[in-house]
């Protein structure tokens, strides 16, 4: 696993052993890219359940001006911040080990770009969306990437438009825009 471009290009990242952690594959993450490019560079990027933060770090080293990374894994909090470091991109990074609804409940920023690849199959999915809608946690013209299994959790959400779907093995990715 690496950072495929931008200032962090090549960097080898670190992921996370067992079956809790999932990283994204270089060949899915290369694909959400070139599907989510024109939205890069932006300001705000959230990645709620980070893990090795493959894809915060991706979107930093494109461009993106700051990252906020949500993990409540120990292990995979240990090794995020590593790749953080690792990539250089500490500086633009904050790196919470906090429930993801307690965090979208409290917090007061917009994201130009939320990336949500949650543990498959839990329900996580449809009540991030609800808070996300309700609080109104997206920017203008922002998106909502999902990775899920194929074939599995619903990818339909109230008030929200899928602008694009693509299957990659057993994953799909979905891209949302919010309704207007």
């Amino acid at each position: 696993m690496r950072v495929i471009s931008g200032t962090a290009r090549g960097k080898k990242l670190i992921a996370p052993e067992g079956i809790n952690t999932r990283p994204t594959t270089d060949r899915v993450k290369e694909s959400i890219f070139n599907i989510i490019q024109r939205y890069i560079p932006c300001e705000n990027v959230l990645d709620a359940f980070a893990g090795s933060g493959a894809l915060g770090i991706e979107a930093l080293s494109r461009g993106a001006e700051s990252c906020t990374f949500i993990e409540t894994n120990p292990e995979a909090l240990s090794i995020l911040r590593k790749n953080v470091e690792g990539a250089r991109v500490s500086d633009k990074s904050e790196i919470l080990r906090k429930d993801i609804f307690d965090f979208l409940n409290l917090t007061n920023k917009k994201f130009d770009i939320i990336f949500l690849d949650p543990p498959y199959n839990k329900g996580f999915l449809s009540p991030v969306f609800k808070i996300v809608k309700e609080r109104k946690l997206l920017s203008e013209n922002g998106i909502v990437l999902v990775e899920t299994e194929f074939g599995g959790e619903e990818t339909e959400f109230m008030g929200f438009d899928c602008i694009k779907k693509a299957k990659y093995g057993k994953t799909q990715v979905s891209v949302f825009t919010e309704m207007i």
